[in-house]
């Protein structure tokens, strides 16, 4: 009886075949999940600045750091002002009113105060209020009557030349009591 080795061979190669293509699916498998892990972790987060009160120890070294630090490009604009506006009538002065161009702001603004029920006629046109500077004591342009008004305040971004390269939508309410 002869031997059959060319199928012993043949066996042992499909062995050695299956154990090469089991450790290339591993290896394969262990690459997905590393750069599946690393693309979870996020970079560190930076620390929250805040403002330096200039003395006269620190005056050179805080215009220093205003002169090296990253530019901002022009449009971007956090909004600070109140969101619930008062008056005692609807031709008064609201106390508690006011709108403020944060200094860390890129831009002079101005706005403009719709009702909701009508954004095509402003009922209250500012003046440009320059970075840094706040709008208070305000009177509408247009006396309302007594009651609770959801408005729209139109905020618009401009330029040196006072054109406006964007705009900000940002609801609030004005109440009128008598």
């Amino acid at each position: 009886m002869a031997k059959d080795t060319d199928g012993a061979e043949k066996l042992g190669q499909g062995v050695k075949i299956g154990i090469f293509a089991g450790i290339a699916i591993i290896i394969v498998l262990l690459v997905v999940v590393i750069i599946l892990l690393g693309r979870g972790q996020e970079e560190p987060q930076e620390e929250t600045r805040r403002n330096v009160v200039v003395t006269q120890e620190n005056a050179e070294a805080v215009a220093e750091e205003m002169v090296n630090r990253d530019y901002v490009a022009p449009g971007y604009y956090a909004s600070k002002m109140t969101t619930t506006w008062h008056f005692s009538s609807g031709d008064a002065i609201s106390e508690d009113a006011y709108v403020e161009n944060d200094a860390d702001n890129t831009n002079d603004v101005y706005f403009d105060v719709f009702l909701s029920s009508d954004e095509s006629t402003p009922i209250l046109e500012s003046p440009v209020i320059p970075i840094g500077a706040k709008m208070e004591n305000i009177a509408l342009d247009t006396v309302l009557d007594a009651g609770t008004y959801d408005c729209i305040m139109v905020y618009h971004l401009v330029d040196e030349d006072q054109n406006t390269i964007s705009t900000l939508r940002v609801g609030f309410t004005i109440i009128v009591e008598n």
